[in-house]
């Protein structure tokens, strides 16, 4: 069964750019991922670039893009957090400011912004 998430970098006018994250989308596994293996903005927005995926880190430690599969999956740009939330995924990524911020999106409701939750420090041995 599948974590779904979201994984997404701000860009200078306040909108979102982002991707699909299929499977493991949770803090203990993603947003670890992406505090050690993207954690620079060049590194996110080329891991965004490919557009949507099954994962960001396969067994070969790579990407696994639905696009390799011949499906059409571009990232989408959202003008905001709120529209950025409102997609239905179990878990949000934002990459903003050097940092990643990850939301459960179990908590969104209302239309009012989660808040933050921790991604769990330490690598992860990949």
């Amino acid at each position: 069964m599948a974590t779904r998430s979201r994984i997404g970098i701000e860009l200078q006018d306040g909108s979102i750019l982002s991707a699909y994250h299929h499977w493991d989308g949770y803090p203990f596994w993603l947003g670890r991922i992406l505090n050690t293996h993207y954690n620079t903005k060049e590194k996110v927005a080329n891991l965004i670039d490919g557009g949507d995926m099954s994962t960001c880190w396969d067994d070969e430690k790579q990407p696994e893009y639905y696009s390799a599969r011949g499906e059409n999956c571009p990232p989408r740009l959202d003008k905001d957090m709120e529209e950025f939330f409102s997609m239905g995924e179990e878990y949000s990524y934002i990459f903003r400011n050097g940092n990643w911020f990850a939301y459960d999106m179990h908590e969104f409701e209302d239309n009012i912004a989660p808040e933050p939750v921790e991604i769990p420090a330490g690598a992860l041995a990949c």
